[in-house]
């Protein structure tokens, strides 16, 4: 199983970016897709995660509204749009499934991780 992020990189402050993660290696129709993100001396947490069949949860409420999750089941994609992006934002953002079975709410529900990438805001 490989999950394939790309699309991090330096920002600044109030802009946005696309993450983009491509699953491969098995099928993902019982599996949530989604991101997490860890910032330097900080857990690992939640961004948000998207059933197959479209549910979703999500993590802090700092990042409502803000960002969106986009899944492609067809594609097995999950982007992760972000808009508004401070400071606080910067992190290693990892792609991550999680099997339907679970209730994802943090990195113990998650069965497999992808590499990180970093985003980096400015200020």
């Amino acid at each position: 199983v490989q999950l394939q992020a790309s699309g991090g990189g330096p920002v600044q402050y109030g802009g946005s970016l696309r993450l983009s993660c491509v699953a491969s290696g098995r099928s993902f129709n019982n599996y949530a897709l989604g991101w997490f993100r860890q910032a330097p001396g900080k857990e690992r947490e939640l961004v948000g995660s998207v059933k197959w069949g479209g549910s979703s949860t999500w993590g802090a409420e700092s990042m409502k509204g803000r960002f969106s999750i986009f899944r492609d089941n067809a594609k097995n994609t999950v982007d992760l749009q972000m808009f508004s992006l401070k400071p606080e934002d910067t992190a290693e953002y990892y792609c991550a499934a999680s099997h339907d079975s679970r209730v994802v709410r943090g990195r113990n529900d998650v069965d497999y991780w992808g590499k990180g990438t970093q985003v980096t805001v400015s200020s």
